[in-house]
């Protein structure tokens, strides 16, 4: 494959997460015979910013305070923590120069040991390859809560700021409000929380802002300024639980080019009252940024900016819904590691393909019916084809398919940057495939990035017609005249199919841009949170379905799915609020669930540990809809007969309506020739003939792995620059 040599695989577990490891299984650190070195704050190879926070083990019977640690040469002689029981010393060293530094450690006993850590810059890029130009600086649109203002201009070309902290208080009337300057007593009107540890504190919040990554994150947690001294990693605040929630936001259309203004939200009420430290950042919003990659490197760079000023967190829990969903899935099977368990809202396996192939079936179809057809469709029929629960759902995602249009939305960009086929064809292409073209490369004919999408060989309404639901001629007229896309995102002439670049669909498979399951996912908790929307009347995107290719993409690349809880309520709290009794359950049972995996000290394979450490009132179910509604424990399944899904229907997409499965795995189907077996009803010799003229090249077999379909090429991989590129 020409791009994979641009791929690496990142190295230094040893020295990086597997830190995170130890500190939560101990009963697996055997006695040490030399020195050996954690990187608490992160990966040894993908340290950021120039420091970092160690751990140094010390063989048996050594005296700390004759161990003497340096960097490059240089002493790093105070500042260390030293934990007799543990044998350990631990400090934060900084002055850390690009690229390699040498870590010395040295004592009375014990031989000598050196280990590299690799830097890189704070604002990037550390794995995500070359940083995408232009890109707009937004902190000045950036608001603070609280009436605080914006953040101001920022510092080009990094879209840096100066780091600033600001203390908030929650008042008795319910808002978040400004500590006041200079106060040393508890304004009147503060609340009081009891966290999830049982700790009573003052509700005040210590809010940090700063830049990495060319983005804008947020930390918030509590901390009283009153009665404790300024937090760091040696003294965490009193009143946080040990548990770091890392938030991601929705969206994807115009998420391109930008820093973006928001973030995934560091201000919960729920999580703060609780105890938990929140963090986040304006690239974790896939409104602002619909790169699942660098999402994660930019929330890597804010997890250990978040280690290195309060100390490594117990377990780190995603949360986010829609596009928040996305980036859970894929972080934490592409980067294990960073999320030790996931709560995904109204969730979807990826954006690239589980989102994007749906959307965009749903647009042609659209299309087709109101433009193309030749022949009479009642509604109920065009909705059997779409396998959706109302018909306006296909309208409703068509406007969203145009993700895959380089010129519908760049957003912020201004005119004469962005992209425009006549009047600036070397202008800035917006949309989800040139926003990933590190990983996929460029077509050498265009310049533009290749493009994994195709829908070659796919019998649109295929169950339809089997069902007795539409006649031969309209699935014929449907198949003929439904056509693709071009690269522009046109609608090309019927007949006339979209060919995916297979360079790029080895890619998405090997990369993990289509998300397997069989990386991180496989092995911690899941609970996948739906608000029930599949039959809004205006039709929506958020479709149940999603949560079943998910699982079945699990089942696929492990053999198992029992990580995996469902769990289904209606929309009245709206889609992902904690205001809603049964989502705070989730964030509490994933927090005990993970609690207890890292408390096990056996020696079990990592899915057998998750498992069997599930609490025992963490039940798969849905609420039902009543006024005051009660909880239905029962296993989600697609099955109408069942409570849950007679209360929640679980209905298709275009392409299962083709015979696809419920994965919705396959990037490019293999094809066969038409086989009248595979039908239900009888086409007429001219009809069977028409049939095989629409499909020349035979029709989708998905009952064989798609074409260029495989496994990832590894976890933790590091893009260093566009393939395809001198």
């Amino acid at each position: 494959m020409a791009n994979e040599t641009d791929w690496r695989r990142s190295r230094g577990w040893r020295a990086g997460w597997l830190a995170c490891w130890l500190l939560v299984w101990p009963a697996f650190v055997l006695a040490a015979t030399t020195f050996e070195l954690d990187v608490l704050s992160g990966r040894a190879d993908s340290v950021t910013g120039g420091d970092a926070l160690l751990r140094v083990r010390l063989p048996e019977g050594a005296d700390p305070s004759r161990v003497r640690v340096a960097v490059n040469g240089r002493e790093i002689g105070q500042g260390w923590v030293t934990d007799p029981a543990a044998h350990t010393l631990t400090g934060r060293v900084d002055g850390l120069a690009l690229g390699r530094n040498v870590v010395t450690v040295r004592g009375a006993r014990g031989a000598p040991a050196a280990f590299v850590l690799v830097n890189h810059p704070a604002q990037g890029p550390v794995f995500s390859g070359p940083r995408q130009e232009p890109f707009v600086c937004e902190t000045q649109n950036f608001q603070l809560p609280a009436g605080l203002g914006t953040l101001g201009p920022s510092s080009p070309p990094d879209c840096a700021i100066a780091r600033r902290v600001d203390y908030l208080y929650r008042t008795t009337a319910g808002a978040l409000a400004a500590w006041p300057a200079g106060t040393a007593a508890y304004p009147a009107d503060l609340v009081w929380t009891k966290t999830t540890l049982g700790h009573d504190a003052p509700y005040i919040v210590r809010l940090e802002t700063g830049t990495v990554d060319r983005a804008i994150y947020q930390i918030a947690l509590l901390h009283d300024p009153i009665a404790e001294p300024g937090p760091s990693w040696r003294q965490p605040p009193q009143a946080w639980n040990q548990r770091l929630v890392y938030t991601f936001g929705g969206g994807c259309f115009g998420g391109w080019y930008r820093q973006g203004a928001s973030t995934g939200g560091v201000t919960d009420d729920f999580l703060l009252r609780s105890g938990y430290a929140l963090a986040s950042s304006s690239l974790n919003v896939f409104g602002n940024n619909c790169n699942d990659l660098l999402a994660a490197e930019a929330m890597m760079m804010v997890k250990e900016r978040f280690i290195e000023a309060y100390g490594p967190p117990r377990h780190t829990q995603g949360f986010g819904c829609s596009g928040g969903s996305y980036a859970q899935h894929q972080i934490a099977d592409n980067y294990p590691g960073l999320l030790d368990g996931i709560l995904p809202g109204c969730s979807f396996p990826e954006v690239g393909f589980g989102t994007i192939h749906f959307i965009t079936d749903a647009w042609l179809l659209d299309h087709y019916f109101n433009e193309r057809s030749t022949l009479a469709w009642s509604d109920e029929q065009k909705r059997r084809v779409t396998g959706f629960g109302v018909y306006a759902t296909a309208p409703n995602v068509a406007v969203g398919a145009r993700r895959i249009d380089p010129d519908a939305h760049c957003g912020v960009l201004p005119p004469e940057l962005a992209y425009d086929p006549v009047a600036n064809p070397g202008g800035a292409r917006c949309d989800v495939y040139d926003h990933t073209v590190n990983v996929y490369g460029r077509d050498p004919a265009t310049g533009f990035a290749r493009r994994p999408l195709d829908n070659v060989g796919i019998q649109y309404g295929l169950q339809t017609l089997n069902d007795g639901v539409i006649s031969v001629d309209q699935f014929l007229d449907l198949n003929e005249r439904i056509a693709g896309f071009d690269a522009d995102a046109n609608i090309l002439p019927p007949g006339q199919r979209t060919r995916a670049d297979l360079v790029a669909t080895r890619a998405a498979y090997r990369s993990g841009r289509l998300t397997n399951g069989g990386g991180g996912l496989a092995s911690i908790p899941i609970i996948d949170y739906r608000a029930y929307n599949d039959d809004v009347p205006n039709g929506d995107i958020h479709l149940r379905y999603h949560s079943f290719s998910m699982r079945a993409r699990l089942e696929a690349a492990n053999g198992r799915a029992d990580n995996h809880v469902m769990l289904v309520e209606d929309n009245r709290y709206g889609l992902y609020s904690t205001q809603s009794p049964l989502l705070q359950r989730s964030v509490l049972a994933l927090d005990r669930w993970i609690s207890a995996i890292h408390d096990d000290g056996r020696e079990l394979p990592a899915i057998d540990k998750v498992v069997q450490n599930k609490p025992a009132d963490l039940q798969e179910g849905c609420m039902t809809r009543d006024a005051e509604p009660s909880f239905i424990a029962q296993q989600q399944t697609r099955d109408p007969a069942t409570s849950c899904a007679a209360l929640y229907p679980v209905h298709s997409f275009p392409r299962e309506q083709a015979g696809a499965g419920i994965a919705a795995d396959v990037i490019k189907c293999r094809r066969k020739a038409p086989d009248r077996a595979d039908y239900a009803v009888a086409f007429s010799a001219a009809q069977w003939q028409r049939l095989r003229g629409i499909f020349r090249g035979g029709v989708c077999d998905w009952t064989q792995p798609g074409v260029q379909q495989q496994g990832l090429a590894g976890t933790w991989l590091s893009f260093d620059r566009v393939p395809g590129t001198p």
